[in-house]
């Protein structure tokens, strides 16, 4: 089984994307190796994946893939966007949750419309001229409370309409085959078959 490094220190996307990935690849955390992030100055999803995926790939001397992903809500011009998990300043889920609301405190469901983004960057080394990049778009809309235990992020905020209940009451397994993150590895799932 061939290692790979994923560029992120968050445990459940690494838990997301090692079980998207099965068997066939041992997914290492760039944490492993380093603990030093990046500097994120992409202006887009697709730029911080590839800065990231290089600097995992720097740091580990292996394969890297990075996901770079997010939120982004119609109303609010796409924001948070790329700085999602950032988005009141701390990287607390439950902080990020609570601006989003107070955001869209009186907005009706008809404007609540939003999708997650992932953009996947895969690099076989930190100086590959030709990264591998997908992305995966799942629409939604932003409930006006939290709903459910699962997931992380904003998904207890993220209405699915196909399940008729929010990211967060999704089984891991339903999830992990619907998501975002799922549409953009489905993409990438090919792909990989050149590192195997």
């Amino acid at each position: 089984m061939k290692a790979l490094v994923l560029a992120s220190h968050n445990a459940g996307k690494l838990k997301e994307l090692q079980a998207m990935l099965g068997d066939r690849f041992h997914v290492r955390s760039v944490a492993e190796f380093s603990q030093e992030a990046p500097e994120e100055t992409g202006l887009s999803f697709i730029e911080n994946a590839i800065l990231k995926a290089r600097h995992a790939a720097r740091v580990s001397g292996l394969p890297a893939l990075a996901d770079d992903s997010g939120l982004a809500v119609d109303y609010l011009g796409g924001a948070p966007g790329i700085h999602s998990a950032r988005y009141a300043g701390n990287g607390d889920d439950a902080a990020n949750n609570s601006k989003l609301l107070q955001a869209l405190q009186d907005v009706p469901d008809a404007q609540r419309g939003a999708q997650f983004v992932c953009a996947l960057a895969l690099v076989q080394h930190a100086d590959d001229p030709l990264p591998v990049v997908c992305e995966g778009l799942w629409r939604g809309r932003i409930l006006h409370a939290p709903q459910g235990a699962n997931g992380f992020g904003y998904d207890p905020l993220f209405w699915v309409d196909a399940h008729q209940c929010s990211s967060a009451e999704l089984e891991p397994a339903l999830k992990n085959r619907i998501s975002h993150r799922a549409l953009a590895m489905a993409q990438l799932s090919a792909r990989l078959e050149t590192l195997e």
